[in-house]
């Protein structure tokens, strides 16, 4: 690793960590916990891994990075608790597609807000890229309309939201380290679901999907992408992210076979072809 430059560096933890994300919707499929105890299992486990991890990094350094983070770490802490949530719940709600599909939306709204409150307004090239891409969700959300998956559509287009307010936030704290800030949102999660949950209780696959899920699918890569904008911009780790948007739905169509909507696809495409092209042309300008 230590022969890598920060580009390369960057570049394989991003990768890696989208690489790892990618089963996470199908394992979410999989699943027969209700959704509330999954959502409690998927706040609770990794919040100790990390937590644990963290405290052999920083020791007791951990809660003095934490008390710094100020009102960016808390603000970090709401948007990073709402989009575990409403995730679990779009994909629930929708078709995997679809939920990743408003997700990769993310780095758009990320440009508007970024316009909004760090007066950086986007360019010319960012402005039709915005405009494409919110074209191509209404597309998506009327098709949903038709299939009764508007509420799922919703939840996954709140939880593109709250990534753009947490990317944003992280941007304007660049001096402050909001991994502990990250940590206690995940223990938030698994606190706010103890108020609707039903069961504790893992049956048979269950035993081992959960806390795979959880260690892999959400536990590593969450560490992975706070490490990578380190070394690399993170609008290039948010391209990394549409591989997410393309190999998610393929895992859940190759397992289980639920296709998604040509209404889908097709908004899909425009809107993975539409922020691939805008990324790479701003990387080849900077």
């Amino acid at each position: 690793m230590n022969n890598l430059t920060d580009q390369q560096k960057g570049s394989l933890l991003a990768f890696v960590a989208v690489m790892f994300i990618t089963p996470d919707s199908l394992f979410i499929r999989l699943s027969n916990i209700d959704t509330w105890g999954l959502v409690f299992y998927r706040g609770i486990i990794p919040f100790f891994t990390v937590f644990f991890g963290m405290l052999i990094i920083y020791k007791l350094n951990f809660f003095k990075i934490l008390f710094t983070s100020g009102y960016h770490g808390l603000i970090y802490v709401g948007t990073f608790s709402v989009t575990n949530i409403t995730f679990v719940v779009s994909i629930q709600n929708t078709n995997v597609a679809n939920t990743l599909v408003m997700i990769a939306t993310a780095p758009m709204l990320s440009a508007i807000l970024g316009a909004i409150f760090l007066k950086e307004p986007p360019d010319k090239k960012t402005w039709i890229s915005i405009v494409i891409t919110f074209l191509a969700i209404i597309y998506i959300f009327f098709d949903s309309l038709k299939l009764g998956n508007f509420y799922g559509d919703i939840l996954g287009f709140i939880t593109a939201i709250g990534l753009a307010v947490g990317a944003v936030t992280i941007r304007s704290a660049k001096s402050k380290n909001l991994v502990p800030a990250a940590v206690v949102g995940k223990l938030f999660v698994a606190t706010f679901a103890l108020f609707f949950i039903e069961s504790f209780v893992l049956n048979e696959k269950d035993l081992i999907i959960v806390p795979l899920m959880c260690i892999l699918c959400v536990a590593i890569p969450f560490v992975l992408v706070t490490i990578a904008p380190r070394f690399i911009p993170a609008a290039e780790v948010n391209l990394f992210f549409l591989l997410e948007t393309i190999v998610g739905p393929i895992w859940v169509w190759l397992i289980i076979k639920e296709q998604p909507s040509i209404e889908t696809l097709y908004g899909g495409i425009i809107i993975i072809l539409t922020i691939a092209i805008h990324s790479f042309l701003k990387l080849k300008n900077s």
